[in-house]
């Protein structure tokens, strides 16, 4: 088990700083944004041109910058998201009587430019490390991507907390697409499936060598945090607590108000009711809008 301590410890630290990060630049003044993309962008170019460098490599210390270089990608994403740069068509509130297929519908277009930004990603990545011994960060952005989905769906579902601290005002429109209600059958699916996955990724770690142990190990604490993520949704504590620090430069309600803040019909615009809570920081932050 010591072989999967220090990479959960390294995914975990790597995390909570990057999403607290992206955080910290997005609650500054929307004049210094363009220059922060811009910055952002710069440093995506060098992480990928990381990652088609240490592709062909097998030690540890290769699939350690890989999975940086792959976090850096998704927190581009992330910036460009939060900050209105790259989200979808739909910029509006859902229409009160929007049921089915119509408010999955345009609760998709108020994301899809973003989702499709980050699957051609998922395809640069994946073909500029194709054949090549390193797939660390392959496997992390389709890891990243796939349990945000798992995320996303659910909260479109329904969970039972909810909150919006951590959206930015401009993204509030978001909260009226959330259902404020009992975890239903795929919450339990989507959990059940990534604890195999966790399962699976921390055997893999255990009977690999190098690089290979490493990357399978990185994998492996990536889906554990995406699995404490989503137990957030059910839970009645505020995970966000722990990123006060990063929205310390926001000039709205503090952080322990924004939890009344949040309006039942807005959350539940299809008739079920609810009770306020809090949407997950890193697993929710996009389907919020974190």
């Amino acid at each position: 088990m010591s072989a999967l301590a220090l990479p959960l410890l390294f995914a975990t630290v790597l995390w909570f700083v990057a999403t607290g990060f992206v955080l910290w630049l997005d609650r500054l003044p929307a004049t210094t944004w363009p220059a922060s993309l811009v910055g952002a962008t710069v440093a995506s170019g060098f992480a990928m041109a990381g990652i088609i460098a240490t592709a062909p490599m097998t030690g540890s210390a290769a699939a350690y910058a890989a999975f940086a270089c792959a976090l850096v990608l998704w927190g581009w994403h992330e910036l460009s998201f939060l900050m209105g740069f790259v989200t979808g068509p739909n910029r509006l509130p859902c229409p009160p009587d929007a049921r089915g297929w119509r408010r999955f519908r345009l609760a998709a277009a108020t994301l899809i430019h973003h989702e499709v930004a980050m699957f051609l990603t998922v395809l640069v990545i994946a073909a500029a490390t194709w054949g090549q011994p390193n797939q660390t960060a392959t496997l992390t952005f389709v890891l990243l991507f796939v349990m945000r989905l798992s995320a996303k769906f659910n909260i479109f579902a329904g969970v039972p907390h909810l909150s919006t601290e951590m959206m930015p005002d401009h993204m509030r429109y978001l909260a009226s697409y959330f259902r404020i209600r009992p975890a239903s059958g795929f919450f339990v699916l989507s959990l059940t499936l990534i604890s195999i996955l966790a399962a699976w990724l921390g055997t893999a770690a255990l009977a690999a060598e190098d690089g290979l142990a490493t990357g399978y190990a990185l994998a492996f604490a990536l889906v554990v945090l995406a699995f404490i993520e989503h137990g957030f949704l059910v839970v009645p504590w505020q995970d966000t607590a722990l990123f006060r620090w990063a929205m310390a430069s926001q000039g709205d309600v503090p952080v322990a108000n924004h939890r009344q803040m949040v309006d039942p019909r807005e959350a539940e615009p299809t008739g079920h009711t609810g009770m306020s809570g809090r949407v997950n920081g890193l697993a929710a932050l996009e389907t919020a809008g974190q």
